[in-house]
């Protein structure tokens, strides 16, 4: 029906957190809570072999934590593996953020 509802539609709006989907058992949360402390001073170690004035690179640890996915789910292509990241909510927590680095 069209027109101003009546009833209360505060059921169609949610919070939604990604945290919160990824099961406990994952796989990739117990890599995770192995590789956090590895990572910790990657950015730190290779960042003077970094130009401040060319493009931004692609981020070391993001290209190994896809790599790490794409070795445990026997994903072979890169593109694929693109693909995959882009649909599967575990692997979208499992990688790091822009903004801020999520440690275990």
């Amino acid at each position: 029906m069209m027109g101003r509802q009546t009833a209360d539609q505060g059921a169609l709006f949610y919070e939604f957190r990604l945290e919160d989907r990824v099961p406990e058992g994952h796989l990739l949360r117990k890599i995770n809570g192995t590789i956090a402390s590895a990572f910790a001073g990657l950015h730190q170690h290779l960042a003077p072999y970094y130009s401040a004035t060319s493009r931004p690179s692609i981020d070391p640890e993001l290209m190994i934590r896809m790599l790490i996915i794409g070795y445990c789910h026997g994903i072979r292509s890169e593109r694929r593996l693109c693909e995959e990241v882009t649909l599967n909510l575990a692997y979208r927590w499992f990688l790091p953020a822009r903004s801020e680095r999520r440690r275990a």
